[in-house]
C-alpha cells in the first residue's frame, strides 16, 4: 500500500500541482522544464533557405507551461532563455546568445508557455479538443513574436519572414499539437483513475 498517493485533481490545478508541494519541488520542476525545453531544442533539423531549423524545443516549451502552470511555466522558459543568452550552447542546434535570427521563437517560446500555463489552470489541458486550441494558441504567440523577429534581424521583407519562419513548419506544427491532444488528456485521466 502506498502511503504518497497523488492528491485527486481539483479544477485550477495543473499536472505538477498533484505533486507534494514544496520550495524544492518547484525548484526542481523549474529548473527540469529548462533543462528539458534545452534538450529538445537540439533535436533539430535544418531547413533549406530558412535559418530557423525544425526543433523539437516549441513542443517541450508548450508541455512545460501546460504541465506546471503560468508562473512556473514561465520561470523556467526564463531560466532557459537567461542560461541562453548567457551563453550556454542550448539553444537549436547548440546555439546561444540573443544575436541569432531565431532569437524571437525563444522569446516567443516564454511567453507561449505562460499563456498556455494559464489556460491549462482553467482546465485547457483535460479534453483533446481544448488541448489542441491551447497548443495552436501557443504556437501562434511563438510565431507572433518570431517571425517579426526573424525579419528585422535578417532583412527579410515580411512575406519572406513568412515563408522562411512559418510556412515550411505549420505541418509539423499540426502534429504537435496532435501529440499533445493524446498526452495531455491521457495523463489526467490516468491520474483520475488512481
Amino acid at each position: 500500500m502506498s502511503t504518497a498517493a497523488a492528491a485527486p485533481a481539483r479544477p485550477g490545478q495543473v499536472l505538477a500541482d498533484l505533486l507534494p508541494a514544496s520550495r524544492v519541488r518547484d525548484v526542481a520542476l523549474v529548473v527540469g522544464g529548462a533543462v528539458l525545453t534545452g534538450l529538445a531544442a537540439q533535436l533539430a533539423v535544418p531547413i533549406p533557405g530558412t535559418p530557423v531549423p525544425v526543433t523539437g524545443q516549441t513542443f517541450a516549451a508548450l508541455l512545460v507551461g501546460t504541465a506546471l502552470g503560468a508562473g512556473r511555466g514561465f520561470l523556467s522558459l526564463a531560466l532557459y532563455a537567461l542560461a541562453g543568452v548567457a551563453g550556454m550552447p542550448w539553444f537549436a542546434e547548440g546555439g546561444s546568445g540573443a544575436g541569432a535570427p531565431s532569437f524571437g521563437y525563444v522569446i516567443g517560446l516564454l511567453l507561449a508557455a505562460t499563456a498556455v500555463g494559464a489556460l491549462a489552470r482553467r482546465g485547457a489541458d483535460r479534453s483533446p479538443w481544448r488541448t489542441a486550441g491551447a497548443m495552436l494558441l501557443g504556437e501562434a504567440i511563438i510565431y507572433a513574436v518570431g517571425v517579426p523577429y526573424l525579419a528585422f534581424a535578417t532583412g527579410m521583407s515580411a512575406s519572406a519572414a513568412i515563408a522562411a519562419g512559418l510556412t515550411p513548419f505549420l505541418i509539423g506544427d499540426a502534429l504537435k499539437a496532435a501529440l499533445a491532444m493524446g498526452l495531455l488528456p491521457a495523463a489526467w485521466k490516468l491520474i483520475g483513475r488512481r
